[in-house]
């Protein structure tokens, strides 16, 4: 039976491999500190946090996310270690709240491995405090127990850590800090939570018909399901996870994924046969639309490959360094260095680390499976938005006359099972803008490339995205401005150039890097003043009230110190309003301006014109290799879309 904390109350532990499961409902940092007898941390590694998330026994995530899961086992702690104390930080300069009193309360659950809970507390009661100990696992007299503490903070994370005895804590608590935002740059952000099942409806009713001033910008995303009432996933992570899940197979029904009530329930799998797993259905996740529920069943994907890799990953860490603390007990008598007896309990403890990764193969097996067959579902069902270039739906495709909820952008997957992707989708409009790193990043596809070709992918990746926003707006609601100030990008620039969907001839040289800069920065004033007075109707008669988007080749060059800073200020304040960037850099050789531009690349979501592994998922954190969208080879379906956009343009008289 769970046991429901209150703040000073303590509990049993049955036993020592637990997991720490955390829903806060926004992005927090979660870390855990170790104590001695009298509580005492005794030097920064006895601290793990996003920097340095594995101490002996104890693992953290990486990154600030809306939930955790932290990995404890008790009995693999360091000599004289007593105490495990969770923290709960916000996030410094990340643009979300900075006070716990302004988010949901913080829930956390201790569990076992078969994910049964033994004790939950809810965080209630705290107000200007941006940190606290959340609880902590203590022993007495040979026995762990877990104490609800909820101990806020007001000075933050640095006095917290000064609190337990930590020297230095707040150059330790910058340290913290700029590894979460690191890790926020290169995270995909979840997909935000409606409230009540009303989604927000960007688009229009008819083609005529336009906004006169774009829509504000979104909450902050959120978890598609509420942290403290949510289902648990169908697998166990954690380092202990070491057999299958218990809650055995995926379930197709998607309890997880659901977060509204839709006015028809979604299409269901036939009944299974006896003995067989569900057959997956495309759209069974709940939503108002195919679309919304398409979309959430992708992210339900996304979450559940997440998962499931994580607890095989961390049961294969929990078994050899279970293996390893065997054999340092058995080979510590010098007597059984000598002759059978080492070899016997090598053999011993290698058995039993094969036995334990080979069941949590297993079970991961089992759930990638569930998972490849559900998207072999899914692929063929997407629409237009959602789906890759060489789908046949962009063939028939025709300009919407409303904006989808999302854009694909690429593809995500893990060494695991390379051949399950999962989309990689945006909601539009956009909040956040693209870099299109140019540069040799740490893949070996970019290693290997010549760098004149690089370049030159990276700008066709842009010129695809562009493409692909372009094709899924209605006609007219949607303009691009090009700067490519030396002409380097003729080439790739050309299908948007023949078809003649751009707002105006690419910029060159200073001047027109000035111009199209000024132009844009000039829109995002007036729409801001004309927000804030809530007078949209005094908008001059010649401003383009549609979404923007501003592709940017070769930056910096050609951008002076004021063409820099209006670009930072488009970057900051543009998409509130509509203007958005599509960036085709590399970010080397913008190192001149200092630091002055890390702002800058923290703001954009960077994806690789090939293959690379530099994205997170906001659950636990894992490296993903990132597979950009390409055109079938000798295809010419771009151009047929953007001579489609062109039509679509031309008959509505934009």
């Amino acid at each position: 039976m769970t046991a429901e904390l209150v703040r000073g109350q303590n509990h049993t532990l049955p036993q020592t491999r637990l997991e720490i499961r955390v829903s806060a409902g926004t992005p927090v940092v979660a870390g855990a500190t170790l104590g001695d007898e009298r509580g005492t941390v005794r030097g920064v590694e006895w601290i793990a946090h996003p920097g340095s998330p594995q101490l002996p026994g104890l693992e953290v995530s990486q990154q600030a996310a809306a939930d955790h899961r932290l990995a404890v086992d008790l009995e693999a702690l360091p000599a004289g270690a007593h105490r495990v104390t969770v923290l709960l930080a916000l996030p410094v300069g990340a643009g979300g709240p900075a006070r716990f009193g302004a988010v949901p309360a913080p829930f956390v659950a201790v569990t076992g491995l078969d994910g049964a809970e033994i004790a939950t507390f809810t965080l209630t009661g705290l107000d200007v405090e941006s940190a606290v100990s959340a609880l902590e696992l203590y022993r007495r007299q040979d026995a762990w127990k877990v104490r609800a503490v909820g101990q806020g903070y007001a000075g933050g994370l640095a006095e917290m850590l000064a609190d337990q005895g930590v020297a230095e804590a707040t150059g330790l608590a910058g340290s913290i800090q700029e590894a979460v935002t690191r890790g926020l740059a290169r995270s995909v952000a979840p997909p935000p939570r409606t409230q009540g099942g009303d989604r927000v409806r960007h688009a229009t009713g008819s083609a005529d018909h336009r906004p006169t001033v774009p829509p504000p910008a979104p909450e902050p995303p959120e978890p598609l399901t509420d942290p403290a009432t949510a289902p648990q996933p169908h697998t166990a992570p954690g380092p202990a996870a070491a057999g299958p899940a218990a809650d055995g197979p995926i379930n197709y029904a998607h309890p997880r994924r659901q977060h509204a009530a839709p006015p028809s329930p979604p299409p269901t799998a036939p009944p299974a046969q006896p003995g067989q797993a569900a057959q997956p259905v495309a759209g069974d996740a709940t939503g108002w639309s195919m679309d919304e529920r398409l979309y959430n069943q992708i992210w339900g994907m996304f979450e559940d490959l997440a998962r499931a890799v994580a607890a095989y990953r961390s049961a294969v860490d929990f078994a050899e360094s279970r293996m390893d603390r065997e054999l340092d007990q058995a080979l510590s008598d010098p007597r059984n260095r000598i002759g059978g007896a080492g070899d016997r309990a090598r053999e011993a403890a290698r058995a039993k680390r094969d036995e334990l990764t080979s069941r949590a193969r297993e079970a991961l097996d089992r759930d990638l499976a569930q998972l490849a067959a559900e998207a072999a579902v899914v692929e063929p069902a997407l629409p237009a938005a959602y789906a890759g270039w060489g789908n046949p739906v962009w063939h028939a495709h025709r300009v919407p006359m409303e904006i989808p909820m999302a854009l694909r952008i690429g593809d995500l997957h893990l060494p695991e099972r390379t051949d399950l992707r999962v989309p990689l989708l945006v909601r539009l409009p956009l909040e956040r803008g693209i870099w299109v790193d140019s540069g040799r990043t740490a893949s070996e596809a970019a290693a290997l490339m010549d760098t004149d070709r690089l370049r030159g992918l990276a700008m066709e990746t842009a010129v695809a995205h562009a493409a692909r926003l372009l094709a899924v707006y209605p006609p007219g609601e949607f303009s691009v401005h090009v700067i490519d100030p030396a002409g380097a990008a003729a080439g790739p620039l050309a299908p948007l150039v023949d078809a003649g969907v751009l707002a105006g001839p690419p910029a060159a040289g200073a001047g027109g890097v000035a111009s199209v800069l000024a132009h844009l920065t000039r829109r995002v004033d007036l729409v801001q003043m004309a927000v804030r007075a809530g007078a949209a109707d005094s908008l001059p008669p010649d401003l383009d009230t549609g979404e923007q988007l501003l592709v940017v080749n070769d930056f910096p060059h050609g951008f002076d110190d004021r063409a820099v800073t209006q670009l930072r200020y488009l970057a900051d304040e543009g998409p509130a309003v509509g203007v958005h960037l599509l960036m085709v850099a590399d970010r080397e050789e913008a190192s001149a301006y200092g630091p002055v531009l890390d702002p800058l690349w923290r703001s954009l979501l960077r994806i690789t014109p090939v293959a690379d592994s530099h994205l997170a998922d906001p659950w636990v954190g894992h490296a993903w290799t990132y597979e950009p969208l390409a055109v079938p080879p000798g295809s010419r379906v771009l151009e047929q879309v953007l001579a489609a956009v062109a039509a679509a343009r031309r008959a509505a008289g934009r």
